[in-house]
């Protein structure tokens, strides 16, 4: 007798593959409240203040995966924070820094997220303010980076742009700051919290070699951190 092979939609088969971040998501949210009760009942909180942090970008990370994974845009915990890789044929048409049109709500969507992040909205969070209060006995203090690293693959740019662009440097340069500007505008974030730079061709990910590993080297970079710095003293 021949068996019956059930058949799944596209939607059943997509919330399987991302089922996992349902609970990964509980977990972390668990043990965040966990630490925050024992910043308030344990002198020192401040052993804790590292660990929180990374626990609300892990929930950062799980809110921009989960909205924005695809074949074009990978997203990533990394040891910078969280990062996000866009594809530069997606966002840009070759030798150009200006954006497509069409991309401007995927780049609008990235700041409205990161805009409503528990790691940016730390100060308006009532269940944070025992995490605020041990940041300040600390004598540091919390800051937020959203950074911007554009990439090129390592052929050399055409005569007729080599007017408007010296390098592919220049080029990579060009492209982060104006995806820092739009994410700025979209965000509503202070600018002093983003910041832009290109390295050219000089940190690929993959080889020059194929046309394949041009592509892959051809990409912006999108990280979003929080780290603790020490509070200046005026005199």
């Amino acid at each position: 007798m021949a068996r019956k092979v059930s058949k799944v939609s596209f939607n059943e088969a997509k919330a399987r593959s991302t089922a996992w971040a349902v609970t990964f998501g509980d977990m972390v949210t668990l043990l965040l409240t966990f630490f925050i009760m024992l910043l308030v009942i344990m002198n020192d909180a401040e052993k804790h203040i590292d660990r929180i942090i990374n626990m609300l970008l892990d929930q950062t990370y799980i809110e921009l995966h989960e909205q924005l994974h695809s074949a074009s845009v990978s997203v990533e915990r990394a040891t910078k924070g969280v990062k996000i890789t866009l594809a530069s044929g997606q966002l840009f048409r070759s030798g150009d820094a200006e954006l497509r049109p069409e991309v401007n709500p995927l780049i609008q969507q990235i700041g409205m997220i990161i805009k409503l992040s528990r790691i940016v909205r730390v100060h308006q969070d009532p269940e944070l303010e025992p995490f605020i209060d041990a940041v300040n006995r600390s004598d540091r203090t919390l800051n937020i980076e959203i950074r911007c690293e554009g990439h090129t693959d390592n052929v050399p740019l055409p005569p007729e742009l080599q007017t408007k662009w010296q390098s592919n440097w220049e080029l990579s340069t060009a492209r982060a700051l104006n995806i820092v500007e739009l994410l700025s505008q979209s965000a509503g974030i202070r600018e002093d919290k983003f910041s832009a730079m290109g390295y050219g061709e000089f940190r690929p990910v993959d080889s020059n070699e194929s046309t394949e590993g041009r592509a892959n080297n051809r990409r912006v970079e999108i990280y979003l951190d929080a780290f603790l710095t020490t509070q200046m003293v005026t005199l």
